[in-house]
């Protein structure tokens, strides 16, 4: 639309809960318990429902465009959506499957893909909730990004490539690939997992889903050194024991008992000083409880140390060493 002022709604994932690997609902069975109570991807609703409604706006300002949004909450939201497309109408469906429980979540998602089959979030769902070997799981991940890249098309990817989460279309695509990268990962495709990941991080460097901390591991246990310099580089200001404690193994792995590896692993414990009793054995890691966690906490230390205890293990002195530096 002539004259239209397109208003910035950026924003890197900050706060005090950091996004985890998903346990799956066969997974939660089998660990006696039950599948996560809230699935926050159904928040996307709203966020995709403002952001049709702002774009058909003409501001003048940031402040119009604020003062709108307060007028809209205030009476209730942003007004229901119709969809107009199969692709849309697929995703209204899965919005509903998030928030739905049992086997209603997979028929819908089911449903979904009747009626688009370029829904990358049926896909995800269905890896999740139905996908009894890697195999299968594989699969499924890869038909949802494909299912993406078909939805989004070429001309997205170019136009959005560094703020990708953003654009909350994009969100089942990067739900998809991140899926298949950890997968690809856990069948021993390192190779391809790891560069699935930096790709994620090439199209969207706030990393709101938290592939770095991931990818910091993989570097590390690849020993792919000068990659993981740039990703440390890259997110140096990181608070988070996913984001510290594998630059302290990665000063030790460079330098042994320097006053780099000194200084980062004291960084780290000021942002969670709980880690080093979980790596150390003094209390057991556990599998990841849900898919947040509060920063600091001991259930952050618990599921930073689940995935990083054997890189610590493998690497020759460094748990003697991380025991003579935090005593106890």
């Amino acid at each position: 639309m002539a004259g239209k002022k397109k208003i910035n709604r950026r924003k890197k994932a900050t706060g005090r809960t950091q996004p985890r690997p998903q346990r799956t609902a066969r997974q939660a069975e089998a660990e006696g318990g039950s599948p996560q109570a809230f699935d926050r991807r159904s928040m996307d609703k709203t966020m995709a429902d403002i952001g049709r409604l702002l774009n058909e706006q003409e501001f003048e300002s940031i402040d119009e465009a604020n003062a709108f949004m307060e007028v809209m909450m205030a009476s209730g939201g942003p007004p229901a959506f119709t969809p107009t497309t199969p692709l849309e109408e697929a995703q209204e469906l899965m919005y509903e499957a998030f928030e739905a429980r049992g086997r209603q979540r997979v028929r819908l998602a089911r449903q979904a893909l009747e009626v688009c089959p370029d829904c990358a979030d049926a896909y995800v769902l269905l890896a999740e909730e139905t996908a009894g070997t890697a195999r299968e799981a594989l699969d499924l991940y890869r038909k949802g990004v494909e299912a993406g890249e078909r939805a989004l098309g070429p001309r997205f990817f170019e136009d959005n490539e560094g703020y990708f989460w953003g654009v909350v279309e994009s969100r089942p695509y990067m739900r998809a690939r991140f899926g298949l990268a950890q997968v690809l990962w856990a069948t021993g495709d390192k190779q391809s997992a790891i560069e699935h990941a930096q790709e994620m991080l090439r199209l969207n460097p706030g990393d709101n889903q938290g592939v770095r901390y991931l990818l910091m591991l993989w570097l590390l246990d690849t020993e792919r050194d000068e990659e993981m310099a740039a990703l440390v580089e890259q997110y140096r200001d990181d608070g988070t024991a996913d984001g510290m404690y594998p630059q302290v193994l990665f000063a030790y792995r460079q330098s042994g008992d320097s006053q780099q590896a000194r200084a980062l692993l004291r960084e780290a414990m000021k942002w969670n000083p709980h880690v080093p009793d979980y790596l150390l054995n003094r209390k057991r890691p556990s599998l990841p409880s849900g898919p947040l966690v509060t920063l600091g906490s001991e259930d952050d230390a618990a599921n930073h140390a689940f995935y990083a205890l054997p890189l610590w293990r493998k690497t020759p002195g460094a748990l003697e060493w991380l025991a003579t530096r935090v005593g106890g």
